[in-house]
C-alpha cells in the first residue's frame, strides 16, 4: 500500500514538474510593454476654465503638458464619460519621435514606423501593435475631471 502511494506521488510530482515547465518556458512570445514609465499622475482639469472647456463636447481632446511620460491626451467620448492616455508611445522606448501628435481622434507616433493609435479604445489601428496606449483613471465630480493612476 505504502509503494503504490509513493509511486503516485511521484507521478504527480513529474505530471506537476511538466506543467510547470511547459506554462514558464520560453520567453520569446512575452510581449514589451513596459517602455513607459509608472510616473504618478494626480491633477485636476476644471471644464469650467477656457483652456479646458472644449472638453464638455464629444469627441474633443486636450493636450495636458508635463504630465506622465510625455503629457497626457484627455478625450471626452460621450455621454458623460471621459478617458485619459499617456502621450509617449507604448511600443517605444520614449524618445522626441516617441511624442504622439493628435490629428482628431487620433494619435500617431513621431518615429520611423508611425504607430497610429484611437483615442476613444486606445487600440492601434492598422497594423497589431503588443502594446495599446497606456490609460489613466478619470474621475468625473461636477466640472471637474480628476486624472490619475
Amino acid at each position: 500500500m505504502r509503494q503504490n502511494f509513493n509511486n503516485a506521488m511521484k507521478r504527480l510530482t513529474c505530471v506537476l514538474y511538466l506543467l510547470l515547465l511547459t506554462n514558464c518556458g520560453g520567453n520569446d512570445n512575452i510581449n514589451n510593454c513596459n517602455f513607459l514609465l509608472n510616473i504618478g499622475v494626480n491633477f485636476t482639469l476644471n471644464l469650467n476654465l477656457p483652456q479646458y472647456s472644449q472638453l464638455m463636447f464629444t469627441s474633443n481632446t486636450v493636450y495636458v503638458p508635463n504630465q506622465g511620460n510625455q503629457g497626457v491626451y484627455v478625450t471626452n467620448v460621450g455621454n458623460g464619460n471621459f478617458r485619459a492616455w499617456d502621450a509617449s508611445d507604448p511600443n517605444h522606448a520614449p524618445s522626441s519621435c516617441s511624442f504622439l501628435e493628435i490629428d482628431g481622434i487620433n494619435v500617431t507616433c513621431g518615429c520611423a514606423d508611425e504607430n497610429e493609435y484611437n483615442l476613444y479604445t486606445g487600440q492601434a489601428l492598422n497594423d497589431p501593435l503588443p502594446c495599446g496606449l497606456k490609460e489613466y483613471r478619470v474621475t468625473v465630480s461636477g466640472n471637474n475631471l480628476t486624472i490619475s493612476n
